[in-house]
């Protein structure tokens, strides 16, 4: 049983099983609605108004993520992704846009118009936009468990500065 409270609290009220005899109370804080809450994907629309191509969002000074564009770019001759650095404000409003905070630069992002991609799937839904053989490879891959794509994903991405380095500034 849920009782509001007249500090901005609800009291739950766990009533046990007939077989127990102690009862459980939970005290949990309810946040107010904001109606300043913007709508991201609204507001990022117009990047898929004229260009419906995916934007692949990466960190702008990691020299990894670098490396990857420019892979991705020659790559891709038929220049089916776009490219924006996570650090840009256009960036941040992607960012915003997939569900992640406008400061997070943990994680490569593919912005598609109707759904983003993170970290390893987003890795493998690039890969599926680039010439053969990566749209294979990519198929065979999504057989490997997404906790352990992630896992390998993750010890690389906490460390691509240690192993890579940083640049100062955005090359792309």
């Amino acid at each position: 049983m849920a009782i509001p409270l007249s500090n901005g609290c609800t009291r739950l009220t766990l009533s046990p099983p007939a077989r127990f005899r102690h009862q459980s109370t939970i005290f949990a804080t309810l946040s107010p609605s904001r109606p300043d809450t913007v709508n991201w994907v609204e507001a990022t629309s117009s990047f898929f108004d004229q260009d419906t191509r995916p934007i692949m969002l990466f960190d702008g000074v990691c020299n990894l993520c670098n490396g990857g564009v420019r892979f991705v770019r020659n790559v891709d001759r038929n220049r089916r992704i776009r490219f924006e650095a996570l650090q840009s404000e256009s960036g941040k409003k992607l960012l915003r846009r997939s569900g992640r905070g406008p400061d997070d630069i943990s994680s490569v992002v593919l912005v598609e118009k109707d759904r983003s991609y993170i970290k390893s799937e987003a890795v493998l839904k690039i890969m599926e936009y680039l010439e053969l053989p990566f749209p294979q490879l990519a198929f065979f891959l999504q057989f490997v468990p997404l906790f352990v794509r992630d896992f390998m994903y993750d010890n690389v991405a906490n460390n691509r500065y240690s192993i890579f380095g940083y640049s100062d500034s955005c090359e792309i």
